[in-house]
């Protein structure tokens, strides 16, 4: 069953980019995940007091996951949504965080102690040059400028999360943990709530509910929990490599269910960014 793990968490990972859509349209981003986070930890809560997992440990363990919890679930999320919510196509900001494993790759040399070789430098380039394909010419035209920018604040976001992730060793269980990760998002949108957005909202029409119950369900319990079992069992460089199917997955998502079109340059883009992702990372035999 563990083989198949990261395909499912493709799939669920890549859907998560659909539902943002509907979501938006129905709050802004902000008060959403805020409202998605405080219903993640309590569910977190209770799954491990009914499995008794210690809750309560080590002040350094908890605030390791809330510090994780914040990047994951506040900057890299946020970051998503907002880009989304202001008219970011769901493949271009697909794209844009996919780029995580190759900066991960990059980074876990000189952080993690891991081997980084010249494919690993080449997948880079190509990486960052699909990108530049996709929204090099559009900046300040068809994309907003401001979606651009928050998507590559989740990209570091979420690289860096990773990193951390990997890097620390608590005593915390994965339930126990996800619950402070998704406490320390949902302080974090209530800080952008309270001090940045002027009026918040969130309209529950039918769409919104069954967007964000899959986000909740699917994603936050699902995806997410088990990318901490890949990056705890796993190189955080092998872990990410699974990362370079999220793009034509999302895209063919989006084709299907939004109804939104990739031009040749996009395509393009796509091809060449997730040959260097998987240059980048992947493993010699």
């Amino acid at each position: 069953m563990t083989k198949f793990l990261p395909i499912i968490f493709v799939i669920l990972w890549s859907s998560a980019f659909i539902t943002t859509k509907p979501i938006v349209d129905n709050s802004d981003p902000f008060t959403a995940l805020c409202f998605r986070f405080l219903i993640v930890s309590f569910g977190f809560f209770l799954f491990s007091f009914f499995f008794n997992s210690k809750i309560l440990n080590k002040s350094k363990n908890f605030l390791h996951s809330i510090g994780t919890g914040i990047l994951f679930h506040g900057f890299y999320l946020g970051g998503v949504f907002y880009s989304i919510s202001i008219g970011l196509p769901t493949g271009i900001a697909a794209l844009i965080v996919t780029l995580q494993p190759v900066l991960t790759n990059a980074l876990a040399g000189p952080l993690l102690n891991e081997k980084i070789t010249l494919n690993r430098w080449l997948g880079v380039i190509l990486g960052f040059v699909g990108a530049s394909l996709v929204i090099g010419f559009d900046i300040g035209k068809t994309l907003p400028t401001a979606g651009i920018i928050s998507a590559f604040i989740s990209l570091l976001a979420v690289t860096a999360a990773t990193l951390w992730q990997k890097k620390i060793s608590t005593n915390l269980s994965l339930p126990v943990s996800n619950m402070y990760q998704a406490l320390g998002g949902c302080a974090f949108h209530l800080f952008v709530i309270l001090f940045l957005i002027e009026r918040p909202f969130i309209d529950f029409t039918t769409t919104f509910v069954i967007a964000i119950s899959h986000q909740i369900l699917l994603v936050s319990f699902g995806a997410f929990t088990i990318l901490m079992f890949l990056i705890k069992k796993n190189s955080a460089s092998k872990t990410v490599s699974f990362f370079f199917l999220i793009p034509p997955t999302s895209a063919l998502m989006a084709w299907v269910f939004l109804n939104e079109n990739l031009d040749l340059v996009d395509i393009f883009g796509f091809i060449i960014t997730t040959i260097g992702v998987y240059i980048a990372t992947r493993e010699k035999k």
